[in-house]
C-alpha cells in the first residue's frame, strides 16, 4: 500500500493494486459507515488509518459508497469510479443540512466539483462552503 497527501486539495490517496482510496478529512463528518463497513481497513488507532490492501476492492467501493459527506472516494484500477444515484436526491435534516446524492456539480470557492455524495450546509455557518463542517446550528 503506498499513501500520499496533495497539499492542494488537502486530500490524502491511499493506494493498492487495484484501488485508490482518497480521504478529504475537512469534509469528514464522523458518520462512521466506513469503521463500522469495514473495520480491518478504516482503523482509528492506526497509522495509516486506512489499510485499503486489507479488503477486496469491491468490498472496499461498497463501503465508501456509504460515505454521506464524499469524504472517502474511490477509483479501482482502470478507472472504474462510482456511479452516481439517479435519480439525485435532496434529503433535509431536522437541523437543516442537507445530505445529496446523484450526479453532483458543487461550485466551491476553488471551482466546480464534480460530486456523487455531499453533505451541504444549510445555515450559512460552515467555515467549508457549501459543505458542511459542523461550525452551525445545521451540523449540531
Amino acid at each position: 500500500m503506498e499513501a500520499g497527501i496533495s497539499r492542494e486539495s488537502e486530500q490524502k490517496t491511499y493506494r493498492t493494486e487495484s484501488v485508490t482510496v482518497t480521504f478529504e478529512a475537512r469534509r469528514c463528518l464522523h458518520a462512521a459507515e466506513c469503521v463500522h463497513g469495514l473495520p480491518e481497513v478504516f482503523d482509528t488507532a492506526k497509522r495509516p488509518w486506512i489499510q485499503p490492501d486489507e479488503s477486496t476492492a469491491e468490498r472496499l467501493a461498497e463501503v465508501v459508497r456509504r460515505c454521506p459527506s464524499g469524504a472517502l472516494r474511490y477509483e479501482l484500477a482502470g478507472g472504474g469510479t462510482e456511479t452516481p444515484d439517479r435519480p439525485t436526491t435532496i434529503t433535509r435534516s431536522a437541523t437543516g443540512q442537507l445530505t445529496v446524492r446523484g450526479e453532483l456539480s458543487v461550485d466551491t470557492p476553488q471551482g466546480t466539483r464534480a460530486e456523487t455524495r455531499a453533505v451541504l450546509c444549510g445555515c450559512g455557518q460552515s467555515r467549508l462552503q457549501p459543505y458542511c463542517d459542523h461550525a452551525g446550528p445545521c451540523g449540531q
